[in-house]
């Protein structure tokens, strides 16, 4: 997502502070560094997948009708925070998920928030309506950002959270996701977004995206949640076990995928502390936003743009989650 309007104070983002890990491999960022050195050591190729929320995103808009084309818009996005009147009454559908089965994620829930919703670039009116996330407003939602050849940023997040959602599952996880298909039409807002996994209890909740930066920028990194309170935000009680599952999402991340932690925002770690994000500020549970690359880097958006690794980034956001949840 990209970083424009009247609300974007472009925040400073905080270097966090790292706790020992017991999951090899998955455990500490800067070991998402080590994870892609060791990688590119034994000769593996990284693709770029590293956008963010924490930095100016130079994002070209792409023509309406491409964007229309491929299912959604192509203009930037603001983080991922935008509009209040989001429509709460047909957020149950959406947050429905299949029975669980047995495996070691039996009992656990988890909320996955794919980033922006394809149709939001139809509803301007509404995901532009102001909402609180505590330290200020921002509106309900943006409707993303989209590679150069149009493929939208709402499609990806939603791919990739389908993918997810079944390696989830498959480990006996009950998975919720904020909105699906087509429901609701629009949004939902980003507080409500956060609502939904404080109402569903979640063990863990992530939201997906992928970034809009300038060509050259590449690389994935992880969002983690500042401590805020103020307004309806008290982050205090999950930013430290936030910051275990973004440590633990980021390693998997690099050792799946192959992609190295972002050249431009989170000196070289793959993790960004943020304060101004209505999705985390406004969460009870413990919850992270990944950016898995930048799609206006022609490198990172022939990654994005693969269902392949896709897959890949799926079960790599998977098992940083399952780590997380079973140490």
């Amino acid at each position: 997502m990209s970083y424009v309007g009247p609300d974007f104070d472009p925040p400073q983002p905080r270097r966090p502070r790292f706790r020992p890990l017991t999951v090899a491999v998955a455990a500490l960022v800067p070991g998402a560094l080590l994870g892609w050195l060791v990688y590119e050591a034994v000769g593996g190729s990284g693709g770029g997948g590293g956008a963010d929320r924490a930095t100016v995103r130079t994002t070209s808009s792409t023509p309406a009708s491409s964007a229309a084309a491929s299912g959604g818009s192509a203009s930037s996005s603001t983080g991922d925070d935008k509009n209040p009147g989001s429509p709460t009454p047909t957020l149950a559908s959406p947050t429905s998920s299949a029975p669980a089965a047995s495996g070691p994620l039996k009992g656990k829930v988890i909320v996955i928030d794919p980033g922006h919703n394809p149709g939001n670039f139809q509803h301007a009116t509404e995901i532009n309506r102001k909402v609180h996330i505590g330290t200020n407003v921002k509106e309900c939602d943006t409707t993303g950002t989209s590679t150069n050849s149009g493929y939208t940023e709402a499609q990806f997040t939603l791919d990739v959270s389908h993918r997810l959602k079944a390696l989830l599952e498959k480990q006996g996880a009950t998975v919720k996701l904020t909105h699906d298909d087509g429901s609701p039409a629009w949004g939902p807002c980003v507080d409500k977004r956060a609502q939904i996994g404080n109402k569903a209890r979640a063990d863990a909740a992530i939201s997906i995206h992928a970034d809009g930066s300038a060509a050259g920028n590449r690389g994935f990194h992880v969002i983690l949640p500042g401590s805020v309170h103020a307004g309806a935000a008290d982050t205090r009680e999950i930013v430290a076990p936030s910051a275990e599952l973004g440590e633990r999402v980021a390693g998997n991340f690099v050792r799946v995928t192959g992609e190295p932690p972002s050249n431009y925002i989170g000196d070289g770690t793959g993790l960004v502390t943020r304060k101004d994000l209505g999705g985390l500020n406004l969460s009870t549970v413990p919850k992270v936003f990944i950016e898995c690359g930048n799609m206006r880097d022609s490198k990172d958006a022939a990654l994005l743009t693969s269902g392949a690794w896709r897959q890949k980034a799926a079960q790599g956001i998977s098992d940083g989650i399952a780590d997380f949840l079973t140490s």
